[in-house]
């Protein structure tokens, strides 16, 4: 790999064809492993709470979807998010929003996804986008369920077993950076705090809210890492690096988030011995999928299929744009998501990926604990 995309990345771990993947739409591929999942995150997962918020962060237009057997219905790709292939690989329905009308009693019992586009760890973090949840308020959202599940489970008991046997999926981090500390006209951050103190502090306000949802009862988690955000289109778009180089820079914060990430994994294993909290390593696989993109069948590294500007990331896929024909050979979507292509390749690494992607036990693993 030249090193006009380089990342720091671990050894290349080859991916195993993802065909049956690609062939499956509303069906889920197998029996049931965890009663349910429960999802909290930002954009990359968003799978359509936007659509009911005032928010410039939406998905709900064509071409977004385009890929998709539903259509747009909110999703940042052209086709499944890393969720979608979860559930299908867990035998799980595709997950509600949880600002979906109607989402009520039995709807909720297989999960509910909480993410929301621009949401990210800290409170402001994307407020000049409009409306979004961030994560208190998506924590806040899930305890909002609780009562009703509860009422469905038929008591404190049964609740109890089910919230320990449900999985957790975290994904946040990417909008504190993209949509916070890298825009200094908008938000004080960079100056307030070094890349290391930012750092701390979303790990700070990360970890009250992981502790408030195992309070309740939830006991497996998998948190995932931020991507190496300095590879994206929108910020090869923005010019602080060579036309055909990531912005190292910005790699380098997020690598200190992701280490901080990892280490409370640790720390929270070793304090919560009844629970199980899985670190998803994202920048490494998606940093091995940039490196060694032919490997993966990718041709396209660093423009988006959809959108406008410079490495079509400068203005995001507007309604009615044209998209790329050839989707499955781009890496990138739009300015700032992956393509179902790539999708694919994280679910599938995430579910039965050895501990160089998810440590200590990947997806596949925890639904058995």
């Amino acid at each position: 790999m030249s090193s006009k995309n380089t990342v720091h990345w671990l050894p290349i771990w080859h991916f195993i064809a993802t065909s049956v993947i690609l062939q499956c739409s509303s069906q889920v591929l197998g029996e049931l492993q965890v009663p349910a999942m429960f999802v909290f995150g930002d954009s990359l997962i968003d799978d359509g709470n936007n659509n009911y918020l005032s928010s410039i962060a939406k998905a709900n237009y064509y071409p977004y979807g385009i890929d998709f057997f539903q259509g747009p219905t909110g999703r940042f790709s052209n086709g499944k998010t890393v969720i979608d292939v979860l559930c299908d690989l867990l035998g799980l329905p595709y997950l509600p929003p949880y600002t979906s009308p109607g989402l009520n009693g039995t709807r909720l019992l297989g999960g509910v996804n909480y993410a929301s586009a621009a949401g990210g760890i800290l409170d402001e973090t994307g407020e000049y986008l409009g409306e979004r949840f961030s994560l208190n308020q998506q924590v806040l959202n899930f305890e909002n369920n609780l009562d009703e599940l509860r009422t469905l489970m038929g008591g404190e008991r049964n609740l109890s077993q089910y919230l320990a046997r449900s999985i957790v999926v975290m994904v946040f981090g990417s909008n504190d950076y993209i949509n916070n500390y890298l825009l200094p006209p908008l938000y004080p951050t960079s100056y307030n705090y070094t890349p290391e103190e930012y750092a701390n502090l979303l790990l700070n306000h990360y970890t009250r809210q992981i502790l408030a949802l195992y309070s309740v009862g939830l006991r497996k988690f998998v948190l995932s890492g931020v991507g190496p955000l300095g590879c994206i289109p929108n910020q090869r778009a923005s010019g602080l690096a060579p036309a055909d180089q990531c912005i190292d820079q910005v790699n380098q914060m997020v690598s200190l988030f992701n280490g901080g990430l990892r280490s409370l994994v640790q720390q929270l294993n070793t304090n919560h011995p009844g629970a199980i909290f899985v670190y998803g390593n994202t920048y490494g696989a998606l940093g091995d999928i940039l490196n060694n993109p032919s490997t993966y069948g990718f041709t396209v590294i660093e423009r988006g299929c959809c959108g406008l500007g410079r490495f079509q990331g400068q203005i995001t896929c507007l309604p009615f744009s044209v998209p790329c024909l050839n989707r499955s050979q781009h890496i990138f979507w739009d300015a700032f998501h992956p393509t179902q292509a790539v999708n694919l390749i994280l679910g599938q690494r995430a579910f039965t990926g050895p501990p160089n992607d998810m440590y200590p036990v990947n997806v596949q693993q925890l639904a058995q604990l």
